[in-house]
């Protein structure tokens, strides 16, 4: 275990629990927010089950809660959405904000789990070299794998309607790399509408356009891929980093354990990951300095 990767995360604990706790919608717990998501992030830090974290004996060499929540209090308060938004918030303080966020990138990670599981959220849909059943995390990372958006759905949700949702939530101005999956009228109308040209190779590139309409962002698209020369092509091998950033996501153990089932448990689970992550890039960036 990294002691020092796990404290920079409690730390980062307790400073957000400062401001969770003025609020009046945690007074009302006799657990704050902050307790219910340090014993949750332990567990995950650990590769352990939920209730594994609220035994004292497994806080052995590190400083925990005085009173722990049991089992089927964790899973009330998980549920919540104060908690999720807490999650969220100790990934924003572990950002890199000096980081280069012109230049970002969209893609699906598929999460399956067993095709005979009793799961009633989970879907089949297309994964990695077939069809899965189970959930899809859809992200959008910046080259220098920053997470900047991202949710997770079954995995017969599609790529092209969840990236909507993730480009709407985008700010500034850049260059958003897709791979042919988002080469779409709509997807490339979205992106410039929200100052970012997304640059998406075709299917079958250098064929006819017809005569069909055609948004000004794809044609610009199109002429950086295929015209543009060593530019457009050079920007666009850059694309590849958000494949790595999934495959070392939480040092490449994002797969589902098989205590993680239900949609709600799946989106914090990776939510928790995603965080230990952009912790550990943090541990990264302050050594190298």
């Amino acid at each position: 275990m990294d002691c020092e990767l796990w404290k920079s995360i409690a730390s980062q604990i307790v400073a957000v629990d400062r401001n969770f706790r003025r609020r009046k919608a945690s007074r009302k717990f006799t657990h704050s927010v902050g307790k219910i998501v340090w014993v949750y992030l332990w567990s995950v830090f650990n590769d352990r089950p939920v209730y594994w974290a609220c035994n004292p004996e497994n806080y052995r060499g590190v400083r925990r809660p005085r009173y722990l929540p049991d089992q089927s209090c964790m899973s009330r308060r998980l549920k919540c959405e104060h908690t999720h938004i807490f999650i969220r918030a100790i990934i924003k303080r572990l950002a890199n904000e000096d980081g280069c966020w012109l230049i970002k990138a969209i893609d699906g990670k598929p999460l399956p789990i067993s095709k005979i599981t009793a799961d009633p959220d989970a879907a089949y849909g297309r994964g990695a070299g077939g069809m899965d059943k189970g959930y899809k995390l859809h992200a959008i990372c910046s080259v220098f794998n920053e997470p900047v958006a991202w949710e997770v759905h079954p995995l017969n949700v599609s790529e092209k309607a969840v990236a909507k949702k993730l480009i709407d939530q985008l700010d500034n101005e850049g260059y958003l790399l897709a791979d042919s999956n988002y080469d779409t009228n709509k997807l490339h109308q979205a992106a410039t509408e929200h100052g970012h040209q997304l640059i998406a190779n075709r299917r079958k590139p250098g064929t006819s356009l017809w005569h069909n309409r055609q948004s000004p962002g794809r044609l610009r698209s199109i002429e950086l891929l295929e015209d543009g020369g060593e530019f457009g092509r050079n920007l666009f091998k850059m694309r590849k980093r958000i494949e790595g950033y999934f495959g070392n996501l939480s040092a490449g153990r994002i797969d589902l354990p098989p205590w993680v089932r239900r949609l709600h448990r799946v989106r914090i689970f990776v939510d928790a990951k995603i965080l230990i992550k952009a912790a550990r890039n943090k541990q990264i960036r302050k050594s190298a300095a």
